[in-house]
């Protein structure tokens, strides 16, 4: 079943941040993923909110997990940890 990987973040180094999004796209589309969502229009209607919502589609939940544990994805995720504040899943779709 295809899967969504779904980050909600908001960005506290600029520059440092635009480095992560310069590696993890590529990591992302290696794996399968492609971006079906990216910092588009929102409406915060519950929760605590990010400015920056991101939605990756991937053929599973384990092509998700793995782009997210391989070399090229934790070298993007280096520029992010201490450049933004996120919350990141994957979630199994019905389609």
């Amino acid at each position: 079943m295809p899967a969504l990987w779904i980050a909600h973040v908001t960005v506290t180094d600029e520059e440092a941040y635009g480095k992560y999004a310069k590696l993890a796209g590529p990591a992302i589309a290696k794996h399968g993923g492609h971006f079906i969502a990216r910092a588009g229009r929102y409406v915060q209607l519950e929760g605590k909110e990010r400015p920056r919502n991101v939605v990756a589609k991937f053929d599973s939940v384990e092509a998700a997990e793995a782009c997210y544990h391989s070399p090229e994805y934790q070298e993007a995720l280096n520029h992010a940890r201490d450049a933004s504040e996120r919350e990141l899943l994957i979630v199994e779709t019905s389609e």
